[in-house]
């Protein structure tokens, strides 16, 4: 706990120090193209392809006995495709029952619902996404096992990590009125990027956000992070947004680039015409475009749009 506390204060000071040389910290440059893969994952597949920004999952069924190695990100860093930024994802708003830090005990007859024996952070389990259950992220235990996590992605020379799931602070809001659960998610967040920044070696580690663009209205969190990706920007599959939602997102996008942060976007569109309408909207807007399976269990590359 005292080195996790020690890390946090050098982060804070060295993310100070960032951010008045150099306008912004942790600023990551922006890429041409991205892929985005969380399961089947190949490295050496990837390795061969053009893509300059890779997310992808630590480990191939999130265990630690199945994890990629140092080695293997090394090697896809400087693949022979070319050199890439590797990113870790990582939910830091939802915990999985995969992953390596999961007890059975917490939900013994998977209904959704915590066991007796389960920490007092878990919440049920999201309907969307069995197995994947809401967490009372200002807990510190869950934090210490966030942290725990972002050690092993530090140790394997990943170059930053993907967040997911910010936007839990919309789920715990009417749930937990008495906590301040957007000022503690934006708190959360920064505190992941100082800690990871303080370690040696890492002073330019990425952290990126997904969704919950709507934070942008917190000047201090926009120039923590590296950039954001943002999923169903335009069609929602190969149904179009609503153009309401769209226009909203695109506006809290703005302060992210106004910023100098990279912008991706990811829609889960698999017809042509709209592949083809998908790729010029988001250009149009200066955002990097990824089409895809929403399963992320694909290494796509689409017609025309292939990385460069």
């Amino acid at each position: 706990m005292f080195e996790k506390l020690l890390k946090l204060a050098c982060g804070a000071g060295l993310a100070l120090t960032v951010a008045f040389s150099a306008g912004s910290a942790g600023a990551a440059e922006e890429p041409n193209d991205f892929v985005y893969q969380l399961q089947r994952i190949n490295p050496e597949a990837i390795g061969e392809t053009k893509f300059d920004l890779v997310i992808m999952d630590y480990s191939r069924d999130g265990s630690d006995e199945r994890k990629f190695t140092a080695d293997q990100i090394s090697a896809l860093k400087t693949s022979p495709g070319g050199p890439k930024t590797v990113l870790s994802y990582m939910s830091i708003g939802e915990a999985e029952d995969y992953r390596w830090y999961w007890e059975r005990s917490w939900d013994k007859n998977r209904d959704g619902r915590p066991d007796a024996a389960a920490p007092v952070w878990l919440g049920r389990s999201n309907p969307n996404w069995p197995g994947n259950y809401k967490v009372r992220y200002w807990d510190e235990d869950w934090q210490q096992i966030v942290y725990a996590y972002l050690d092993k992605v530090l140790a394997a020379g990943y170059d930053g990590v993907y967040l997911d799931i910010v936007d839990a602070y919309q789920y715990w809001r009417p749930r937990e009125p008495d906590v301040p659960v957007e000022d503690e998610m934006v708190s959360f967040v920064k505190d992941i990027a100082s800690y990871a920044r303080a370690t040696p070696g890492h002073s330019d580690f990425q952290v990126f956000v997904q969704n919950a663009e709507e934070l942008s209205v917190h000047s201090d969190y926009v120039q923590a992070v590296s950039g954001i990706g943002k999923e169903d920007l335009f069609y929602n599959g190969n149904h179009r947004q609503p153009a309401a939602e769209t226009s909203y997102s695109i506006r809290q996008l703005e302060r992210f680039k106004e910023a100098g942060k990279p912008v991706l976007v990811t829609d889960y569109v698999t017809e042509r015409p709209k592949i083809e309408a998908f790729y010029e909207k988001a250009h149009a807007h200066g955002y990097v475009p990824y089409a895809t399976r929403r399963a992320l269990d694909t290494l796509t590359i689409n017609r025309g749009h292939a990385p460069d």
